[in-house]
């Protein structure tokens, strides 16, 4: 898989951006010294990408989250060390941005700076099993709503369709036609289709672009 510097992760509410993210880096620290995830999302205090710290240290990657992360104060304030992500262009960075168009919101601040450099993709996280973005149409309609807020223009649709633990196989299969009908609507290419590790084996080959996730473990409080 080729990465830009940059790499953005949005979508709609739950499309499921933080595992995505957090695979993401770890593939990226195999082609890379110099990586960090960024955790976007401001105005939502429980930051998920922090469950990953154990994981994401033992992979030598650099988070860059709120002071306020995993507590319960909220205040929507950008941690300065976000700056980076525009300022630091040796610093190779996935970047988990906040749900919709309140999460884009605050990406807008580093939008001249990613336009400027010019070495950046986004990538739309798209979930046909949850609400508005059930359908290719309701997909073009939060994509939209994003690049307004943001303004940055998609580059690629990732499919993560999946019913969680409950998630087969065929429930993969089943959101392949999904995918398709979400690119040819957006006119933008389907990056890849996730699949949680085990059934990785099961559907090799019947998935174009397949991209195994080792999903996250909340650690025990």
């Amino acid at each position: 898989m080729h990465f830009k510097r940059v790499t953005l992760l949005a979508g709609h509410y739950g499309s499921g951006k933080t595992n995505i993210a957090v695979n993401l880096a770890e593939e990226l620290r195999k082609q890379a010294e110099n990586v960090a995830i960024a955790d976007l999302d401001i105005v939502n205090p429980y930051y998920r990408t922090l469950d990953s710290k154990d994981r994401l240290a033992h992979a030598g990657i650099r988070m860059i989250v709120s002071k306020f992360a995993n507590s319960n104060v909220d205040i929507p304030a950008m941690p300065q060390d976000m700056y980076a992500v525009v300022d630091d262009r040796s610093l190779h960075c996935i970047v988990d941005v906040g749900g919709d168009d309140r999460g884009a919101l605050a990406l807008g601040r580093l939008s001249p700076g990613l336009r400027e450099e010019a070495a950046y993709d986004m990538w739309l996280v798209a979930n046909r099993f949850r609400p508005l973005t059930r359908t290719a149409d309701e997909v073009l309609e939060v994509m939209r709503e994003i690049e307004t807020a943001c303004g940055l223009r998609f580059t690629g649709i990732i499919n993560n369709s999946n019913l969680g633990a409950e998630t087969t196989a065929q429930t993969v299969l089943s959101s392949v036609d999904f995918g398709r009908e979400c690119s040819r609507v957006t006119g933008l290419p389907l990056v890849m289709t996730t699949v949680e590790a085990s059934l990785a084996e099961e559907l090799a080959g019947k998935v174009p672009n397949l991209f195994p996730l080792t999903l996250q473990k909340r650690p025990v409080e």
